[in-house]
């Protein structure tokens, strides 16, 4: 069972979601670099269950704990354990159903593929696995602002129909994201966002929706041609987080509708460097970052939880009927946006060193 991530900068997490603890072991960090527990604990803040009326109650502080491979604030070059403990675990909750299979959940495909399962809140499964990802991406994101200035961001962009205004993804903000619980950059909006989340809780039911990302300040070459096109490792990224469903780089989808001559980025002389007149490949040509900003989109399926009752069948195959227990997020957006930052800076630092590892050791 893989849980590792990355070429040279790589990322291996584990824990369960009602076992004793969760993290991350990142491996192929440069050495010298500033990094504090706080740094780490800011973004794992962002992720954490309960913070909000429209987030699981689960209670986690989610308390960080550098293990290994930091020194007096600095990384040492060696892999860095990063540990947070599980505070609030009732794994006897799913007691219940543990011989029952979950609509949507892992459970049957993990027994499928395993023939044993954690049935604890989905265990290996669990969204409190992204614990280790985003820690990581503390660290990675550190990286890259360090040598570029690099700025990742990321917003709910929608929640079922309810559509944020498109904001110029070089001026949108952390301040404006992080003026409402539900992460979105436009306020009114979001007041409707929230309103929907808690009517939709109420009912025991759960909603999707879309997470817009921009990563800015990067330099062109990052990314490999073929295989390992910078948008297929972000793709991927993306793709392996809980709930999602769905990944669009630049136009996306809206792009298949235009015409070649509609779609192309001119290409102009800003004075500086060699820009596009407009952006619609999202930051990447060919698979490698062209120094526009990346603009991204991920969609998340509604959550899988939910507190009304179903039919389903057992390990026997016998039709049963299910009613789920548990503290569960009714729209992991808000929640999903630290996520898929961390993701992003995880893939740009990974492909950061591998070009800084093939321009160095170039033979002219």
């Amino acid at each position: 069972m893989s849980s590792t991530f990355g070429t040279l900068f790589r990322i291996s997490t584990f824990g369960e979601s009602h076992g004793g603890a969760v993290g991350v072991v990142v491996d192929g960090c440069p050495p010298r670099l500033e990094i504090s527990v706080e740094e780490i604990q800011a973004e794992l803040d962002r992720r954490r269950p309960g913070q909000s009326q429209i987030t699981t109650a689960r209670a986690e502080p989610d308390t960080a704990e550098i293990l290994s491979g930091v020194f007096e604030g600095r990384t040492l070059g060696t892999p860095i354990a990063i540990v947070v403990r599980n505070k609030d675990a009732r794994g006897s909750d799913y007691e219940p159903f543990k011989d029952k299979y979950r609509p949507s959940h892992a459970d049957f495909t993990y027994d499928a593929k395993y023939g044993i399962r954690n049935w604890r809140g989905g265990g290996r499964s669990s969204a409190r696995e992204t614990i280790g990802r985003v820690a990581a991406g503390a660290i990675a994101r550190k990286l890259l602002a360090k040598h570029f200035g690099t700025e990742i961001l990321s917003w709910v962009s929608r929640v079922a129909d309810i559509s944020a205004p498109q904001p110029d993804p070089l001026k949108v903000s952390r301040e404006e994201i992080e003026a409402n619980i539900v992460r979105c950059h436009d306020a009114a909006t979001a007041e409707r966002m929230i309103d929907l989340i808690k009517s939709i809780k109420s009912k025991g039911d759960s909603v999707g929706g879309t997470v817009d990302i921009v990563a800015r300040n990067l330099p062109t070459g990052l990314g490999e041609p073929v295989f390992d096109k910078l948008e297929a490792d972000l793709a991927k990224a993306m793709m392996s987080l809980p709930a999602s469903k769905s990944f669009e780089v630049g136009s996306g989808l809206e792009g298949t509708y235009l015409k070649g001559s509609e779609h192309n980025d001119l290409y102009y002389n800003t004075g500086e460097r060699i820009g596009t007149r407009t952006n619609r490949s999202g930051g990447i040509q060919g698979g490698i970052s062209n120094s526009e900003p990346i603009t991204m989109r991920v969609g998340f399926k509604p959550v899988a939880t939910i507190l009304m009752p179903q039919q389903t069948v057992n390990q026997a195959g016998e039709e049963v009927e299910l009613m789920p227990r548990g503290r569960h997020d009714p729209c992991v957006l808000p929640r999903a946006v630290p996520m898929v930052e961390a993701m992003t800076a995880l893939v740009l630092a990974d492909h950061f060193l591998r070009q800084q590892a093939m321009t160095h050791g170039a033979i002219d």
